[in-house]
């Protein structure tokens, strides 16, 4: 079987070649912006790479060469910096996604699967979760939302058009793992962040909301569920997320942290004030995000998938809370531990700040 992987050097790109790898008679291709040299190492070593950014004029021409002949293929590549940068964000999340399904279309792979995410949802409840049912619109307030919300949309057309073409949609919650330790702190926390407090395993203090509740889960159960897709024959939507839902109060007891209440207008205030100013890469859209989208029910996935999360919610933050302490990364260029990027303090000494430049 012939699987091609478009953003196969991310966090979740890197934890589902590691997933596929242990499948025998798969042949995997791997589609990434900047290539993994050799040093890289595992899992890296056992794939075909192709160098394509997906965003660029005539992508969709140089993907369909490379999509011939495969069975299916799994599109995770999304950018989330420079958020300075809307269009350039735009050009590769929504421009690049449609040429990834036009690529698809031309080359008459049968199956799809994509990386979505429980931000294509629409504002919703934080007592009870929902299911794949819930409008998949967006939070309007979040750019990151909103293009994921129009890549679905762009997939009803497709589904629609193509009835033939087999469309999976992945819904995870926050996707934690060690190894991406280094590049979440960069593309979230940026290089101002006191990460190393987390070496002794505290935070002294968690903004708390009645709203701040969210939902994590392992990157290796989120390729595992990846890989059910693709191996398999389901067609949809399908939320991935564990137990336990994620609040302030439960982060702060498990870190011997003290609660702060902090009012929505401050939170998305001091989050525009200092992505302003260049001390951190995130703007506000990400605080509505989290204040925003509901929580979601993982049954259908269980059911038709025959998925279950191995790792707990809390354990996954626990990962990578302490690869952010100890610089967990991997070889490829998305996960890599390069001091001169965007996000880390050498970079500040090289004028690349924060929420500037690509930090791929």
């Amino acid at each position: 079987m012939r699987i091609v992987v478009v953003g196969a050097s991310g966090n979740a790109g890197t934890a589902l070649l590691r997933r596929l790898r242990q499948e025998r008679d798969v042949e995997l291709v791997g589609v990434a912006r900047r290539l993994s040299g050799p040093e890289a190492g595992e899992p890296y070593d056992a794939v075909r790479w192709h160098s394509c950014d997906v965003g660029a004029p005539g992508a969709a021409q140089r993907l369909a060469a490379i999509f011939a002949g495969a069975d299916a293929v799994v599109h995770l590549a999304w950018q989330i910096q420079p958020t300075h940068d809307q269009r350039v964000l735009h050009r590769t999340n929504v421009g690049g996604s449609r040429a990834v399904v036009d690529a698809v279309l031309a080359a008459k792979v049968p199956a799809l699967v994509y990386a979505s995410s429980v931000g294509t949802y629409a504002p919703g409840p934080k007592e009870h979760p929902v299911s794949e049912r819930w409008p998949a619109t967006g939070v309007p307030g979040s750019s990151y939302s909103r293009d994921k919300a129009e890549v679905e949309a762009l997939l009803d057309r497709a589904e629609r058009e193509h009835p033939e073409l087999r469309v999976v949609r992945l819904r995870p919650g926050l996707n934690f793992q060690r190894d991406a330790g280094t590049e979440i702190t960069r593309y979230f926390l940026g290089p101002l962040a006191p990460v190393r407090l987390l070496r002794h395993g505290r935070i002294p203090l968690v903004p708390t909301h009645r709203r701040l509740r969210m939902q994590a889960v392992h990157t290796d159960d989120v390729a595992d569920a990846y890989a059910r897709a693709v191996l398999g024959d389901a067609r949809g939507a399908f939320n991935v997320a564990a137990d336990p839902v994620l609040t302030p109060e439960l982060v702060a007891r498990h870190f011997h942290g003290w609660t702060v209440p902090v009012a929505a207008p401050l939170l998305r205030g001091a989050a525009a004030l200092t992505w302003r100013a260049r001390l951190q890469p995130i703007d506000a859209g990400w605080v509505e995000l989290a204040l925003e989208v509901p929580l979601m029910s993982s049954e259908r996935a269980e059911a038709e998938l025959g998925w279950r999360p191995r790792v707990d919610a809390l354990t996954a933050l626990r990962d990578l809370f302490a690869g952010m302490a100890h610089g967990g990364h991997t070889g490829s260029p998305p996960m890599s531990a390069d001091r001169d990027l965007p996000g880390r303090p050498a970079g500040l000494l090289k004028s690349r700040p924060a929420g500037h430049g690509n930090p791929y």
